[in-house]
């Protein structure tokens, strides 16, 4: 219907014939002269009608804004002084002969251009007009270029693009998941998945030796900004590869993909334990582009004449840390509050802070509500944080998880509040994990998931296992998580000591796990693998301020769709056949 995008016009067309198909995304009636903007996928193009064209003028005379059209014309230069050199069509035009209106269209709920005006909640509700602004064109063209560049790459590689099951079984890998009833299985469920990290370990069972995915996951948990219920990940996995051989395959492949899409180059990836990323910067996925470091002060606290430092200082679970922010001391008594609200988010019970302002003064040049009960100490810790005049340090005391996250987060902040950033992208490889993690009562937990390799043997793991460390690896890249991965346990016995730590007993393993374990007497070969968050890698190419901009069309934060109005009611038929009886809401005295 159409010999051209309107975006692919330009001044090697002019005086050729073209038909344009789109949207009218602007009208203007310039004394008698009618302009559209006429708008598809690729662009904008302006359009003239003129009066000697009766048929065609009275059609346009009609159009009103996103009125579907079909347009014939010549290419032709804009006269001189109407030209748009920031166009990319601004220096042509189409000077109609014939106008077709394919559709009209009822008033739109928000005018494309005024989206900013208009709640989140009216642009998902109608998203399919929220996709036509060109900026969410651009973010999911850029999305589908990151898609192309991500399997080319991988193909060359001797990757196998082989999908899984997306009806599976319910198993614990750190969510809750999305059930499906069984309609011919009375009583029993399938799961959606929350990755196919099984499977594509059965694949490397099966002799595929290298496998890729661009895969629908699945998880029912809280939301926030780089969250959704369902989400996609590039998921690969090798056969016969060490920790480095995937590091170095999927660094690779991101700065091949920024080299390719963005026309950026990387710098380094460095490589930072764990426990290092969690001392320096409160964080497993810290933000290099922040100058600022958590320093320890617990040895000069100890002894100080107040709890609320000395008391954590003392404490085996406990840290007292420091941060010192430059130039930092311009900070009002009301932001410093603001930020005193903010780490009470985290579990912080305050934050204590100190203002360097003319340090050879001694306590006389230092402002601050506990400067008092740091005379013996004061020259030693502003030393030891490198504090200069016009500075700020800020502390946090507590447990040393509650520590790392409250100051950990705060240092984000300021980062952001006080535009600290150093580089535009700080990409991180953060390794070294703990095998597990403990809750307030001591149990274990896998930190990763419960198929991830330990570094040490069955032995040391079951002797010490809140020691162990495991054979895990992070991308990180300025402050987000892009992707995570292990090398896998490929041992049947070895699996079956970590399920034993983690206080799976034998029978629920099988029940659970029965078709990994058989799989693993089998052969299996040493393996490994990633997966990176396609959504978010978007989010963070495109600049976009959460996953759901990337997202054709996603879920809120409550997990509903507003245009579908899912999730929904179905029928009693539907039910019966599912073999389900819903429980009837108990009666208020406001039911009628």
């Amino acid at each position: 219907m159409r010999s051209h995008y309107c975006g692919q016009l330009n001044e090697s067309l002019i005086d050729q014939e073209v038909t344009l198909c789109g949207w009218v995304h602007r009208r203007r009636d310039h004394g008698g002269v009618i302009f559209l903007d006429l708008r598809d996928r690729d662009g904008i193009a302006q359009v003239v009608i003129d009066p000697d064209t009766p048929d065609a003028f009275a059609t346009a005379d009609r159009a009103r804004n996103e009125f579907v059209l079909r347009i014939k014309g010549r290419v032709r230069s804009r006269p001189e002084g109407t030209q748009n050199p920031n166009m990319p069509t601004g220096m042509i035009e189409v000077l109609a002969k014939q106008v077709e209106v394919l559709n009209s269209a009822a008033t739109p709920p928000f005018q494309l251009d005024e989206h900013g005006k208009v709640g989140e909640e009216v642009r998902l509700k109608h998203r399919y007009i929220d996709l036509r602004r060109p900026e969410m064109i651009d973010k999911l063209r850029l999305r589908s270029r990151i898609s192309h560049s991500v399997r080319a790459y991988l193909e060359g590689q001797g990757f196998l693009d082989i999908e899984t099951p997306i009806l599976t079984r319910a198993t614990p890998e750190g969510a809750r998941d999305y059930l499906v009833p069984s309609r011919t299985h009375e009583g029993h469920f399938f799961a959606l998945p929350q990755s196919p990290q099984l499977f594509k370990q059965l694949l490397m069972v099966s002799g595929f030796d290298r496998y890729y995915q661009i895969a629908k996951c699945f998880r029912d948990e809280d939301l926030r900004a780089d969250r959704q219920p369902e989400f996609t990940q590039i998921d690969l996995e090798a056969s016969f590869v060490d920790e480095n051989d995937i590091m170095v395959i999927t660094e690779r492949m991101i700065r091949q993909l920024f080299s390719d899409v963005l026309e950026v180059e990387l710098p380094e990836f460095p490589r930072m334990p764990y426990a290092e990323a969690m001392r320096r910067y409160g964080s497993d996925k810290p933000d290099l582009r922040i100058p600022l470091e958590l320093i320890d002060v617990d040895d000069l606290m100890k002894g100080v004449d107040f709890k609320v430092f000395s008391g954590p200082a003392n404490a085996d679970d406990g840290r007292v840390a420091a941060l010192k922010v430059s130039d930092g001391a311009r900070l009002t008594r009301k932001e410093i509050d603001e930020y005193t609200k903010f780490v009470g988010i985290y579990g912080a019970k305050g934050l204590a802070w100190i203002k360097v302002n003319e340090r050879a003064k001694g306590l006389e040049g230092l402002q601050s509500p506990i400067v008092k009960f740091m005379e013996g100490i004061v020259e030693s810790l502003l030393d030891r944080v490198g504090a200069q005049d016009g500075d700020i340090i800020f502390f946090g005391a507590d447990r040393i998880n509650v520590v790392n996250e409250a100051i950990g987060a705060l240092r984000v902040k300021l980062g952001e509040d006080l535009n600290l950033y150093t580089q535009e992208w700080t990409p991180l490889w953060v390794v070294d994990f703990p095998m597990f993690e403990a809750d307030d009562n001591g149990r274990l937990s896998a930190l990763h998931h419960p198929f991830t390799a330990p570094s040490c043997s069955g032995d040391e793991l079951k002797a010490n296992p809140a020691k162990a460390l495991s054979r895990a690896y992070d991308m990180v890249l300025n402050g987000t998580e892009l992707g995570g991965g292990s090398i896998r346990i490929h041992d049947q016995a070895m699996q079956r000591k970590v399920f034993e730590v983690l206080g799976i007993g034998e029978q629920e393993a099988e029940e659970k796990f029965g078709f990994l374990l058989d799989a693993l007497q089998y052969g299996a070969p040493p393996h490994g693998g990633l997966a990176f968050g396609l959504d978010r890698l978007v989010m963070l190419m495109t600049g976009a301020r959460t996953i759901r901009e990337v997202i054709a069309f996603p879920k809120t934060q409550s997990a509903a769709c507003l245009m579908t109005d899912a999730p929904g009611e179905v029928t009693s038929e539907q039910l019966k056949d599912l073999h389900i009886r819903l429980r009837q809401k108990a009666k208020t005295t406001n039911d009628k």
